[in-house]
């Protein structure tokens, strides 16, 4: 279900970020990450009042707990 943060080239990427959400909205109560996006309850309730830095900060850690 992570292939799209895994596969999400943030280097190359021009322009506004795009969401992570894929639309399944559920949130692992073990790890504390939506299953969908693996963002954090916190990441998701900033992410429309994010700047791009925030937003960018956000990727890397998605591709890094995507790797886990």
């Amino acid at each position: 279900m992570t292939r799209h943060i895994r596969n999400f080239n943030l280097e190359q990427h021009q322009g506004l970020l795009p969401s992570p959400c894929i639309n399944v909205c559920k949130m692992d109560a073990e790890r504390g990450v939506c299953l969908g996006c693996l963002r954090n309850i916190d990441e998701i309730i900033a992410w429309s009042r994010a700047d791009e830095t925030y937003k960018r900060q956000v990727w890397q850690a998605l591709k890094q707990r995507a790797q886990k």
